[in-house]
Order: C-alpha cells, then sequence, then structure tokens
C-alpha cells in the first residue's frame, strides 16, 4: 500500500507532456515509441510477451517493438501505422501522453488529430533519405498548429555507419526549413530506434555527439500549462435553472474556462450579444469560491438577469473578442470529399455551432517551397490552405496564434456530421501571405 501511495505521490508533483511522433512511411516512428516504451520500463511483462509471440509468429527472432503501438489488426498485418495510437507512461522526472501518427499522406490529417493537443513534435527522418516532402508536410502541420517544440530525430544512423556529415546536412536543411515556417525551437537528435542509440540510453557509436538523448530531451524541454496568463475566455456550455423550493431563482452557466481566469466582481462580456455584467458567484465542485481559472469546470452566476445561452462566451468586459461573421483562416482539409467554394458547411467553435458559407478558398500551401497556390477553388484531402467563411451568426474567435483553444474550429458536413476542415484562425505561418479575397456567388438558401 505504501509503494502505491508513493506512486501517486510522485505523479501528483510531477509535470505532463503531451508529444506527437509524425514522419514518413517506414521511418521507424514505432519502433521509436516502442523503444521508449521498453527502455524506459513501461512495458507490462504480459504486453511484451504478446509482443515476442506475435514477432515470431512473422518469423522475426528479437521483438518487433513497433507491435506495442500498432494495435490494430491491418497495421500489424501490413507493418504500417493507420490510426492515431495513444500511450501513457511515466518516469521519475515527467508523466507523459503520446499519440503516436501515421506516416502514409493518406493518413496526414491523422497527425492533425494527434498533434492538435502536443506541446512537443517529434519528427523523424530516415538517414538514407532525408527531408523528403511528408517530411515538409509533417513540419508544416505543427508549425500550423504552434506546436512550441519539435524535435528532429535523424533515424536509422546504424545505416549510414553512424555517419556525422549526414546528420548535419539533414539537420541544417530541416532547421531552415521549420524555421522558415515559424516553428521556434527546434532540436535535432541522431538516432537508431532500432539499436537503441540515443533513445534512452547515450550511444556508444556517436561519440561526436554530445546532446541529450530523446527522453532525456522530453524530460527537460520546458512546458507550460499556465492558462491563466491568457486571455480569460469561458464557453458557455449548460444553464442551470433548478426552480426548487431550496434554490428558486438560481441561474448558473456551466461550462470550462478555457483560458485565463474569473474573479468574483469581475465585470464581463456576454458574446455575441455583448451584454455586459458582473460574477455574482462562482461554483465550483458543490462550493462558492472567489476565483477559478482554465482549465477548470465551474458554474458561473451573474449579477444581470440577462439572456445567455449554450455556445455564448463569456470574457472580461476590457478584453473582449473581437465578434465577426467574416473568418480568414488556414486550414487543414481532412476529409475524402473536396472543400470547395460556395459550400454550405456547419462551423464549430468552442460549444457554438452556426451556419456557414465557404465564400472564398484564397490559396493553397505549396510545400515544396512554401509558395502559395493562389485561387485553387478547392482543397482536397490533407492539403494546407486559406479560405474565408461566412457564418450566418457572429462569432467571439481569437486568433489562433494568440489561443489554440479557442482560435480553432472545424468545418462540418451539415448532411451527414463529417468533419471536413480543422482551421486556425488568422495568420498560422510566419511566412504565410494573405490571400487575394475573390467574390463568391451567394447560395439562395444560405445567403447571408
Amino acid at each position: 500500500m505504501t509503494t502505491v501511495t508513493q506512486h501517486a505521490e510522485q505523479l501528483s508533483t510531477t509535470t505532463l507532456l503531451r508529444f506527437a511522433t509524425a514522419g514518413s512511411v517506414d521511418d521507424g516512428k514505432s519502433t521509436l515509441v516502442g523503444r521508449l516504451l521498453h527502455d524506459s520500463k513501461s512495458v507490462l511483462t504480459d504486453q511484451l510477451e504478446a509482443v515476442a509471440h506475435a514477432s515470431r509468429n512473422r518469423g522475426q527472432e528479437a521483438p518487433d517493438l513497433a507491435l506495442l503501438t500498432d494495435g490494430l489488426r491491418a497495421e500489424r498485418e501490413q507493418g504500417i501505422t493507420i490510426d492515431v495510437a495513444y500511450r501513457y507512461f511515466a518516469t521519475p522526472r515527467r508523466r507523459f501522453i503520446l499519440a503516436d501518427t501515421p506516416g502514409h499522406v493518406q493518413y496526414t490529417r491523422n497527425m492533425v488529430t494527434g498533434a492538435s493537443t502536443a506541446e512537443l513534435a517529434v519528427v523523424l527522418v530516415d538517414a538514407r533519405n532525408g527531408v523528403v516532402e511528408q517530411t515538409r508536410r509533417h513540419a508544416a502541420v505543427a508549425a500550423l498548429l504552434r506546436v512550441p517544440h519539435v524535435v528532429l530525430a535523424v533515424n536509422k544512423m546504424d545505416l549510414v555507419d553512424y555517419a556525422e556529415p549526414v546528420f548535419a546536412a539533414i539537420a541544417e536543411e530541416f532547421t531552415a526549413y521549420a524555421a522558415s515556417l515559424g516553428v521556434p525551437e527546434i532540436t535535432a537528435i541522431p538516432i537508431s530506434a532500432l539499436a537503441g542509440d540515443n533513445v534512452v540510453e547515450p550511444s556508444a557509436h556517436m561519440d561526436w555527439y554530445g546532446g541529450p538523448t530523446v527522453l532525456e530531451h522530453l524530460e527537460t524541454v520546458p512546458v507550460s500549462h499556465d492558462l491563466t496568463a491568457c486571455h480569460a475566455r469561458f464557453p458557455v456550455q449548460y444553464v442551470i435553472r433548478p426552480q426548487t423550493a431550496e434554490h428558486p431563482d438560481y441561474r448558473g452557466y456551466a461550462g470550462q474556462i478555457a483560458a485565463g481566469a474569473f474573479r468574483v466582481g469581475e465585470a464581463v462580456t456576454v458574446l455575441p450579444s455583448g451584454r455586459t455584467s458582473t460574477i455574482a458567484g462562482i461554483d465550483a465542485l458543490g462550493e462558492s469560491v472567489d476565483i477559478a481559472w482554465a482549465p477548470q469546470s465551474v458554474t458561473i452566476r451573474l449579477a444581470d438577469d440577462i439572456d445567455v445561452s449554450r455556445g455564448d462566451l463569456i470574457a472580461p468586459a476590457d478584453d473582449a473578442p473581437a465578434v465577426t461573421q467574416d473568418v480568414e483562416a488556414t486550414v487543414c482539409h481532412v476529409a475524402d470529399q473536396p472543400l470547395a467554394v460556395g459550400q454550405r458547411v456547419l462551423l464549430k467553435h468552442t460549444t457554438r455551432t452556426v451556419k456557414a458559407i465557404v465564400k472564398d478558398i484564397p490559396s493553397r500551401l505549396t510545400l515544396d517551397d512554401l509558395s502559395q497556390h493562389p485561387a485553387p477553388g478547392r482543397l482536397v484531402a490533407n492539403d494546407i490552405g486559406r479560405v474565408v467563411v461566412r457564418t450566418a451568426e457572429p462569432l467571439a474567435l481569437d486568433a489562433y496564434a494568440d489561443s489554440r483553444r479557442t482560435g480553432s474550429f472545424l468545418l462540418i458536413d451539415p448532411a451527414d456530421g463529417t468533419t471536413l476542415t480543422a482551421g486556425m484562425a488568422g495568420e498560422a505561418f510566419a511566412a504565410a501571405a494573405p490571400g487575394e479575397e475573390t467574390a463568391a456567388a451567394d447560395d439562395a438558401e444560405w445567403d447571408f
């Protein structure tokens, strides 16, 4: 019992890092993840035995560590990663939530899912092939999603005789490309996931490298979960009206604080209506508190009886976001069906969903040279581009550069609820140039 208690206390005092792995096909992402789990003693005995048994059935003498994450039958049969695999593990210094994302180009959209909440992305490159198009695509997605830390893991160094010039050339090319996208921090590490070089333990074959191993960097990279320093935002999820004898006049607005902090007595604005009031009380876990902060789930009570419903946003009166019906954003298209100018969609932003029309697609990003292909007319699966959307109702959007939570949105097919596009309001790339708007024909039914 003491051991369990000590372990729980240890976890409560360690920080949490969310990170994602990405890279081209057969660069060794799943093997790297398996090596991390295995060498950090985060694999249960029965799991390792199951992997060893599956490996023997495939004619392999040594356990294939990639099978620790490739859990789907199709993944095991084809030897590829298809779905995003989440794994949870911990060391004495830090806890981790890891998203192992696919490498095939048709599954790039899965990386958007895995990296959308990540504080760090590990991009793998095969030392024999260097930086390829899919490497650039994953760097672009990491930059688009404002992932603050990127690790370039140059894998399979054992197959190039651990040559320093090979690593240096790849690191220089990738760093220049990622920096041009606005990635704030890039760390390059030469590794061999199969042999274990520089993954958890330092390599004996690369004495020319004096930097950290992958795990050392993951354990020490600075991460900040202090959302209280951000602009305070509270999307209303549910209106609580008990109307009981005990609480005849209670009216509370429940939800999760997306960013910042709220205090009793603070002047606030309810958007999109623009009505103002004062916070009369904050209830958290059945008790009244004077202050609450992100990401707490609370109920806010206002001093004035004003109309507030699900989808509204409560913000400080002196720091409220602008309200608009014209949304300009950088997007990653994730659906098999194209996104076209004039298309009717639903736009989901925090707890609010409104009708919208795609008014324009000014440009599509060309990953080879980061140029903007003007007026493509539509975006297909895995395309990254700029869109202009007109909504039926006003939205209180922040720029994605200021807030990943209140600056992001989804475009949804109104016919079947399929997610079409992941959007980031405002300019997401440091090198991106805004496209010129062109007029689009209004739809008769959704003309606003």
